[in-house]
């Protein structure tokens, strides 16, 4: 007889949009995966993708805080080698030009 460990995932209840609960279950039934594996790897790739972003975001806050800017010579450079717009006297006025 074999003892059942407890198990440590937790339960949680979702309220979804009735067009993305339909979405699930059509993956559900043309993959066979239950809800659970599919939401779970869903919810793993959406959490990994915002913790790297917020960390990339917190590392260029740093960079600023630390006056690691680019000049306005290299940002120029970075434009007329990737495209975009250079012949502003900055990118921020560029921008701010195009809006």
């Amino acid at each position: 007889m074999k003892i059942k460990k407890p198990s440590t995932d937790k339960a949680m209840t979702v309220r979804l949009p009735a067009d993305l609960a339909g979405q699930l279950d059509k993956l559900i039934q043309t993959t066979g995966r239950n809800k659970s594996a599919i939401t779970v790897a869903a919810l793993r790739h959406y959490l990994e993708t915002e913790s790297w972003q917020i960390l990339d975001i917190e590392e260029g806050i740093a960079e600023a805080d630390r006056g690691e800017f680019a000049s306005a010579s290299e940002v120029k450079s970075f434009f007329e080698k990737y495209g975009g717009l250079v012949d502003q006297k900055c990118a921020g006025s560029a921008l701010a030009s195009a809006a």
